[in-house]
């Protein structure tokens, strides 16, 4: 027999909607694996909802998910869903020359850090997926596959992964031979192979073992 699907919950977001909290940002990065491009993340607050009896509000877009599992087409529209309804977007980027200097580890949680300061309004609460900022001066909650059981983290994948394809995408037209609009920086054989045809170009990350 088939195993329903698990869709992320609003059940985090309500409890502190409950305690009178009203800006409650779910993060999430992308991009920490490539051997190419920057590291993106995204934060993402939902206006508050205590409807109770549901499961999300009629308004919210109901197959927001992990962006893992999303096809391109499903996460371009989702994109564009969570946009309509989300209240503050924010979004950080952490170039190669970067990523080189202080290593993946820390781009991804400065890449967090600027999406959380480019928010148009200070949250009152965190949710983070996987790891702590531990210099943020809001409240914040980690979850390991946060993306996987909570919505806004969910979302804030989502909205990051879009964002750094289409990155990907103009990086294509600008080394082209290497694929990145196909495997997105990704180690792929292909990928692998047009480095050693080609060398390494600029977004190359120096740092990493391309070959």
């Amino acid at each position: 027999m088939a195993t329903r699907t698990m869709l992320p919950r609003l059940d985090e977001e309500r409890a502190l909607w409950q305690q009178g909290l009203s800006a409650i940002a779910g993060v999430d990065e992308v991009g920490m694996g490539p051997l190419a491009g920057p590291v993106v993340a995204a934060a993402v607050i939902f206006p508050p909802d205590l409807t109770s009896g549901v499961d999300l509000p009629t308004h919210f877009p109901a197959d927001v998910r992990d962006s893992k599992t999303l096809t391109l087409k499903s996460r371009a529209r989702l994109d564009q869903e969570i946009r309509a309804v989300a209240v503050g977007i924010g979004i950080g980027v952490i170039e190669v020359d970067e990523i080189d200097q202080i290593n993946i580890y820390q781009a991804g949680l400065k890449a967090m850090r600027s999406a959380l300061a480019q928010l148009p309004v200070m949250p009152d609460h965190v949710l983070i997926d996987g790891r702590a900022l531990k210099d943020l001066t809001v409240p914040q909650k980690t979850f390991i596959k946060g993306d996987r059981d909570i919505y806004s983290i969910a979302a804030a994948s989502i909205i990051a992964k879009v964002h750094r394809d289409r990155l990907m995408m103009s990086l294509d037209v600008q080394y082209p031979g290497y694929g990145f609009a196909r495997h997105m920086g990704y180690g792929t054989p292909a990928h692998r192979d047009a480095i050693r045809r080609l060398g390494p170009c600029p977004v190359h990350r120096r740092s990493f073992r391309l070959l």
